[in-house]
């Protein structure tokens, strides 16, 4: 099953997208998807509901915005450096563990949302990233237990301010935050479809071109290893969105560097999951 989100920004209802592409507005369901709603069986309990509602759903226009997938949830959380080539090209090590880092959930928009470069950036970098949802509350969980958390894998460009990250004093949520810069969608595929969320073609185009194509069999920590050490660590939630890292081909690894400027169009993709699709704009006081 996919699950959607539309309408007008922060007013976005739920639905699905069947398996024929046609999209219907599951609002009679009487649920967002939110924290409750992965934590408390949601997905099989909208399965069973549509087995008798699907017909009287209404269909919703291809025209219409698609939102984020899911209510905002209490954590986005990040891996760095989970592909081998792209610490290669970054000049940093391997990592001997993960590392993790926050995006704070106010970045979040739709698929096809603008990209708003912010106010004195300088350096606004791409990132195609699987991310995964968590479906079950996760605390110290074993390796052999993790997918069992798992409720569905999602797109996400984890957008980047590089002189924000790297060169200002300080953590990477700084170069990470940034209004607009973590677009999820266009749905989330509940984990059924996605037989190995290890072994996935990635890719991103700037302007048509070619920039990010890679696999998650590059992966440093696969998934399982993933959930169980960030469980460690701190609970995670249904509804947490845990984004796993970028392959090479990022704006900052390439010779001469590149980074965004208004008007570039930057489309992403990932096997099973979808496509979605950016425009590049200057920031604007409002």
């Amino acid at each position: 099953m996919k699950l959607i989100r539309f309408g007008q920004a922060g007013k976005e209802k739920p639905g699905v997208q069947l398996e024929n592409g046609k999209r219907i507005d599951i609002t009679a369901f009487g649920q967002d998807y939110n924290e409750d709603f992965f934590g408390n069986d949601g997905i099989k309990r909208l399965r069973e509901w549509l087995l008798q509602n699907e017909e009287k759903c209404p269909e919703i226009s291809n025209e219409v915005r698609l939102g984020s997938p899911l209510v905002r949830p209490s954590k986005l959380i990040c891996v760095g450096l989970n592909y081998a080539k792209h610490a290669e090209e970054s000049g940093m090590d391997i990592p001997k563990e993960p590392v993790l880092f926050f995006k704070a959930t106010s970045a979040i928009v739709g698929p096809n949302d603008d990209l708003i470069i912010p106010k004195n950036s300088k350096k606004t970098d791409w990132e195609v990233e699987l991310a995964f949802v968590i479906g079950k509350k996760a605390s110290y969980v074993s390796e052999e237990e993790a997918m069992n958390h798992i409720a569905g894998y999602v797109l996400h460009n984890d957008y980047s301010e590089r002189e924000f990250q790297i060169e200002r004093s300080g953590q990477w949520v700084k170069g990470k935050s940034c209004d607009t810069f973590a677009p999820l969608g266009p749905f989330i595929a509940t984990k059924d479809e996605i037989k190995n969320p290890n072994n996935l073609n990635l890719w991103l185009k700037l302007n048509g071109e070619i920039k990010q194509n890679s696999n998650t069999s590059d992966f440093v920590f696969n998934i399982p290893i993933l959930v169980s050490y960030i469980s460690q660590f701190m609970t995670l939630l249904p509804g947490d969105v845990i984004s796993t890292g970028t392959p090479f081909g990022v704006g900052m690894g390439l010779k001469p560097q590149r980074y965004l400027q208004p008007g570039d169009v930057v489309e992403l993709g990932i096997e099973g999951l979808g496509v979605s699709k950016q425009v590049a704009k200057a920031y604007q006081k409002e």
